[in-house]
């Protein structure tokens, strides 16, 4: 019987910087896939990535990607990995081509597949016409898709990419994740996607790990984490009145122990299961003689992920 190896499995891993916890005791298991490393920026994604590079020795806890210890085995294990910094790194004065050779060179391939493996990949994101332009004379979109080139070039298992859409316009950002996704299932590997945009990760990733402040906030298939089962959404016409404006109905559904979240004339409840939830908020708006414009399941997001982690003060 084969046993199956977690692409990524800490636990209580911690690493501290002085009186900073950048992580705090996490225990988790990235699956096959593309995964959403998310959080604001000082949550603790480029830490965790640097320990599983073997680049940081955790104080505490252990940590295993594809089944390898980082630090006790970390030459073999970044022979099996691509990596985009977020930094930008790149020299100026050197060709694309010749840098995305390199980097495949350093990673093992001889320098005849190097050089093949470097034309071939610059072509698969979109800059085969540009691949002898230096670095230097390249856009933040083209030096982005240079950085994905090098980190795929040597066939990797994994590939961990830190903000691969930092510094891009919508359009720009749009492209990336639609080749990252591509990439991911046309050629079977797995990716870790570090971003604190929560929407690009809803859209491309399979599993998230999101973390907050250097704790795990959540981990698991995306499919199971968001969607449909976050409450409900009421929307009612804002009138000017006491009796039947969105204050009233607000207050009503807040008093009768539901958690209520307000923008503009929209009321997200939640707090109990689909059915109840639609009857007090029908019984709500006929008592306070308001007016539906609509009502509908509530879709649960990343960001209801991050803002349940928070205390509710008392």
């Amino acid at each position: 019987m084969v046993e199956t190896v977690e692409m990524v499995e800490t636990k209580g891993l911690t690493q501290r910087f002085g009186p900073t916890v950048a992580l705090d005791s996490l225990d988790l298991q990235m699956q096959p896939g593309v995964t959403g490393l998310v959080g604001a920026n000082g949550a603790g994604k480029t830490t965790l990535i640097s320990a599983m590079l073997g680049l940081r020795k955790p104080t505490e806890g252990s940590l295993a990607v594809l089944g390898i210890d980082p630090q006790r085995n970390g030459h073999r294990l970044r022979a099996m990995i691509g990596f985009a910094p977020e930094r930008n790194v790149l020299p100026d004065e050197m060709r694309a081509v010749d840098f995305v050779r390199h980097m495949a060179e350093v990673q093992g391939l001889p320098r005849g597949e190097a050089r093949t493996r470097a034309s071939d990949t610059l072509w698969l994101v979109g800059l085969g016409e540009e691949r002898q332009r230096t670095l230097g004379t390249m856009s933040t979109g083209q030096r982005q898709r240079v950085k994905l080139a090098q980190a795929i070039a040597s066939d990797p298992k994994l590939v961990l990419l830190d903000e691969p859409t930092d510094g891009l316009d919508p359009v720009q950002r749009s492209e990336m994740l639609t080749l990252i996704s591509r990439i991911s299932k046309d050629f079977s590997i797995d990716v870790v996607l570090s971003s604190h945009q929560l929407e690009e990760v809803e859209r491309v990733c399979d599993n998230i790990v999101a973390l907050n402040a250097g704790r795990l906030v959540a981990c698991g298939p995306i499919s199971e984490l968001v969607g449909i089962g976050g409450g409900i959404t009421l929307e009612l016409v804002d009138i000017a009145e006491p009796s039947g404006s969105v204050d009233t109905v607000e207050a009503a559904l807040a008093a009768d122990g539901l958690d209520v979240r307000r923008d503009a004339a929209v009321l997200s409840v939640s707090g109990a299961e689909f059915a109840e939830l639609c009857d007090r908020a029908r019984d709500a708006v006929a008592a306070a003689g308001a007016r539906l414009r609509r009502l509908e399941a509530r879709r649960r997001t990343l960001e209801d992920l991050f803002e349940d982690s928070v205390p509710k003060s008392s």
